[in-house]
């Protein structure tokens, strides 16, 4: 999964906002040097990406890139479910897509200090291009992808992979909306409120 889903999985706890978006900069143990919240927030993002990258539905997808796209067919596919979740959206959410991601910009940005200098970064940039509305279409997509391909040390056309995305629609998406509400599910623990 990757930036929307994991806010969205979050729920409306701050701790756990902050956690699962500052997740990919922390590794290992140092987890233990936040909060309980900003831990478990953490803690919540490395389970969704074990449950994900261990669930035959979701392999299904990174499956059908792997002959084009090898290893980078998991980060693909992370990118298709945030573009189908945005697309799915009123399926998922009371409130509009839009409204969220004001509101998520809005808790992170207020939390900021809180986080590593790279997860700073990575908002300030998120913010600048409205990056979780942009998954709604796929010229958001293929720009994100296009960008994690130009900042790899090995440049890898990733973008390139959205047109499988346009090409076969139905078939991504009936795996995310099979797979997603195991997901949401399998990590409804990690919520207090």
């Amino acid at each position: 999964m990757n930036f929307l889903a994991h806010l969205y999985l979050a729920g409306k706890e701050e701790d756990l906002i902050i956690g699962n978006f500052i997740a990919d900069s922390v590794k290992g143990k140092k987890y233990l040097d936040y909060s309980e919240g900003i831990s478990q927030g953490i803690l919540m993002h490395r389970e969704i990406d074990f449950f994900s990258d261990n669930n035959p539905i979701y392999l299904k997808s990174v499956h059908r890139l792997q002959p084009k796209y090898g290893k980078y067919s998991g980060i693909i596919t992370d990118m298709f479910f945030d573009y189908l979740l945005a697309n799915n959206w009123q399926q998922f959410s009371d409130i509009n897509l839009e409204k969220f991601c004001k509101n998520s910009y809005s808790t992170l940005s207020k939390n900021k200090k809180k986080m590593p200098e790279e997860s700073q970064m990575i908002l300030h940039h998120m913010m600048n291009n409205d990056w979780l509305s942009s998954y709604k279409y796929s010229v958001g997509i293929r720009l994100s992808l296009e960008g994690m391909s130009k900042r790899m040390k090995y440049y890898f056309p990733m973008d390139k992979a959205v047109d499988e995305l346009e090409n076969n629609p139905e078939l991504y998406n009936r795996d995310f909306l099979e797979f997603f509400p195991l997901l949401i599910k399998h990590v409804e623990h990690f919520k207090t409120k």
